[in-house]
This record gives C-alpha cells, sequence and structure tokens, in this order.
C-alpha cells in the first residue's frame, strides 16, 4: 500500500499478511482523492475511517493534513497495526478497536468525512448508509462515501449523490446538499 501525497508522499508500507483484509486499490485511492480535493478543504479536516483494516484511507488523509481522524475497526491486529503506523508517521489516528455498528449507535463524534470500506460480503452492509445518515455521523455539508461490491445497489437511496466504479469496486457517494 502507498501513501500517494501530503507529507508522506511515496511512502510505501506493508501490512502483516495474516491481517484479514482487502485494501482500497492504490488506483481507486488516487481517484477517490482527487474528487475530495476538489471538493473539500483536507487540510484540518475531521474524518471517520470504519471498517478501518490496515488503515490505508486513514494514512492518506493524515498524509494530506486532515486534523482528527478516528479510525474503528474490530480487529485487534488491524488496531495494532493503525497504531502502530500511525505513531511512527506522526499522524493524528485514534484507534478504536470496536464492532462499527455498536459504535455507530453510541459515537461521540461526527466528522465532515465518513468512509466506510467494509467487507463485502457483510450481511449489514445494505445497512450502513441509513445508519451513518440517521445517527448524525456524518457533519452537515459533509460526505459519507461507502466502498461496496458492483452487485450491491444504493441508487434508490435519497441521499446518494454520485457512484464511481473502479474495477469490482464501487465509491457510492452520499451528501446534503450535492452540487449542481
Amino acid at each position: 500500500m502507498r501513501i500517494i501525497s501530503g507529507i508522506h508522499k511515496g511512502r510505501t508500507l506493508q501490512a502483516p499478511a495474516k491481517l484479514p483484509v482487502r485494501p482500497t486499490t492504490d488506483r481507486a485511492k488516487e481517484a477517490l482523492f482527487n474528487w475530495l480535493d476538489h471538493r473539500f478543504e483536507l487540510r484540518g479536516a475531521t474524518a471517520i475511517d470504519l471498517f478501518s483494516g490496515t488503515g490505508n484511507i486513514a494514512y492518506e488523509l493524515g498524509s494530506r493534513g486532515a486534523g482528527n481522524i478516528t479510525a474503528v475497526d474490530q480487529h485487534a491486529g488491524c488496531c495494532r497495526y493503525i497504531r502502530e503506523t500511525a505513531t511512527l508517521l506522526q499522524l493524528p489516528i485514534s484507534v478504536l478497536q470496536a464492532d462499527v455498528f455498536a459504535w455507530i449507535q453510541k459515537a461521540p463524534t461526527s466528522a465532515l468525512l465518513v468512509f466506510a470500506d467494509p467487507p463485502y460480503d457483510h450481511p449489514r452492509l445494505p445497512e450502513l448508509p441509513a445508519l451513518v445518515l440517521q445517527k448524525g455521523l456524518r457533519e452537515s455539508g459533509g460526505v459519507f462515501i461507502l466502498e461496496h461490491p458492483k452487485h450491491r445497489s444504493f441508487e434508490q437511496h435519497p441521499a446518494l449523490t454520485e457512484q464511481r466504479v473502479y474495477g469490482q469496486s464501487v465509491f457510492s457517494i452520499f451528501e446534503d446538499n450535492p452540487l449542481p
């Protein structure tokens, strides 16, 4: 996994092979962050990375200057790796080991950018957009981005503003006030 831009641009990180993850590809991540860079000021932005896995998205956000990043994952090894890497890179990432669905129910914070990359076969994946939006996890004017497989569709969701397809992955983007 590679950090694409920011203070750690070009840095390659190697997560332990035993982690149960499917990191977002560099190509898809680069396209996503090109979109984000044109829509938001990432420097100082707050962000939540759900199902953080290796921390790939959190590191990119931190490298680009996001000011307060919360990474949530249930797997102890993933959380340990993210903590160690965030410390090594001196990035403002708070790591929480928790079931994402339970954490959302009690989340003490909200953020401008909320990203979720659950396992593609997670049985509760279809619930995520409604849960994130109903619980106020995303700040008004912010964005919720859900990475999911092509065979899942969220086209009927009223807050869906855009879908971007990269290979077998889709980023569904949910917003309050879409731009014209």
